[in-house]
């Protein structure tokens, strides 16, 4: 298996520390809003990771951490008038729906800032001591970012660079503009943490450190997050940890692509910013679930309604396949050669759009095998069924995918368009052509499309084009 490293900015051999674990952390949401798009990209991409790292036979540690104590979750709790306690847990709750109709399985842990302020402590006091960090006059305490040599490594940044082209807030109390806060002084009201250097509460690079050392050890196999924490976060993470324990932070750093909304950067001041729960409103999650994987994971994803409509198209094809089928899991040659494929997919650096052909090319080897060789259909069908779960994929039956039971946007419900069935069943038998082709085309512009056999007439959603 090969991953490519952020770090090293190639494909390396995964071999983990210990044989036949893995661990991981991902950085994960600072809770004071929902969930968006972005966020559903790092989730469901770690998701298909740790996925298949355990379909492979791994025990993964899969860690993904709660941010609920920042400048944000303070300034939102007070424009809400709640207490930061009952913002968090709300969000954290939305989080968790979210990410539950997305398919994404629970991390192993999931540590919050707030449960580790005594670890925090620990290591600020530890960089401290190693002549890494310095209290300030004004209650904070900052890293000291020349100290630290190896600096700018995972962006191959150098720091006089940082320096020149850094719009770097001036701040009277810092030694060095580049110096980051890791403790800051509680301001009047606030909420606060008792520590050496008075009240406060800990600085938001401080906190992955603690928390992920903490979790998995000093040294760990697999560090993950969005593509916009490179630079500062993860640089900040790796000169905080390795100055206080010594030793290599994490081996492999990976890093999913950006979500772009019709080829723009998604963000608010643009108008074209979505809450997973926004989309989930308009589209199966299922649906949006296999738009976020068909694209590699540290490739960019447009999402757009065209983008959606193919994905729902590709979707239909393999739930297609599925139907009619009952899945019971054999032992033939065909199906161990799809897996042997899927496998080598995977092994690429979860090359999960590799991964997807192959599931599209088993889905034709089941369609034939339904005409020609029904006997091998239901391994076939099984086969499709447990790879496309790799991928937290195919989740539903057949029916209920295909006839759109969690779709939205179709103007009738089942009922109606069984009646329109026996309209039509019925013209037909009168020999009412035109009538039945009408009936017909009605349906199909709803994307209600009828498929005729000689056991009658079935129907499946397909989104209008």
């Amino acid at each position: 298996m090969q991953i490519y490293n952020t770090l090293t900015r190639r494909k390396e051999p995964f071999t983990p520390l210990v044989a036949g674990k893995v661990s991981m952390y991902v950085c994960g949401m600072t809770v004071y809003d929902y969930c968006h798009l972005g966020h559903a990209r790092v989730m469901v991409a770690f998701d298909v990771i740790t996925r298949y790292l355990r379909h492979r036979g791994y025990d993964v540690t899969y860690v993904r951490n709660i941010t609920d104590i920042d400048d944000k979750i303070l300034k939102r709790a007070d424009e809400n008038g709640e207490s930061i306690t009952a913002l968090t847990e709300r969000m954290i709750a939305a989080m968790h729906e979210d990410e539950a109709r997305l398919g994404v399985l629970p991390p192993s842990q999931e540590p919050r800032a707030t449960g580790h302020i005594g670890d925090i402590v620990a290591m600020i006091e530890t960089l401290i001591d190693k002549g890494f960090a310095y209290p300030a006059d004004n209650g904070d305490v900052y890293y000291r970012v020349r100290r630290f040599t190896g600096y700018g490594k995972l962006n191959n940044r150098q720091l006089d660079d940082m320096r020149s082209g850094a719009r770097v807030e001036v701040d009277v109390h810092k030694e060095d503009p580049l110096d980051f806060v890791l403790w800051k002084a509680a301001k009047p009201g606030e909420a606060h943490w008792p520590s050496p250097w008075g009240n406060g509460r800990p600085g938001w690079h401080i906190e992955c450190s603690a928390m992920s050392t903490c979790c998995l050890g000093e040294t760990f196999d697999i560090h993950g997050g969005g593509p916009d924490l490179t630079f500062p976060h993860h640089e900040n993470e790796i000169a905080q940890s390795e100055a206080a324990t010594g030793k290599t932070y994490v081996n492999t750093w990976m890093h999913a692509g950006a979500v772009r909304v019709n080829q723009e950067k998604m963000s608010k001041s643009l108008g074209n910013f979505f809450t997973i729960r926004d989309v989930l409103a308009e589209h199966d999650p299922e649906v949006v679930r296999y738009l976020l994987v068909a694209s590699h994971y540290r490739s960019a994803i447009n999402y757009s309604v065209d983008s959606l409509v193919e994905a729902r198209k590709s979707l239909t094809r393999l739930y297609t396949a599925l139907d009619g089928v009952e899945a019971v899991p054999a032992q033939i040659e065909a199906a161990s050669a799809y897996r042997e494929r899927f496998t080598t997919a995977m092994d690429d650096d979860f090359n999960t759009p590799e991964a997807l052909a192959v599931l599209f090319d088993l889905a034709r080897e089941v369609n034939r095998a339904k005409s020609d060789t029904p006997e091998n259909a239901p391994a076939l069908a099984a086969e499709l069924r447990q790879l496309a779960d790799v991928l937290g994929l195919l989740q539903q039956s057949a029916q209920t995918f295909l006839k759109g039971s969690q779709q939205q946007g179709v103007a009738l419900d089942e009922a109606a368009i069984e009646e329109k069935i026996a309209q039509r069943k019925a013209a037909k038998a009168d020999k009412d052509f035109a009538r039945a082709d009408a009936i017909r085309d009605e349906l199909a512009a709803l994307g209600i499309i009828l498929k005729d056999s000689r056991e009658g007439t079935t129907w499946v959603i397909e989104s209008p084009q």
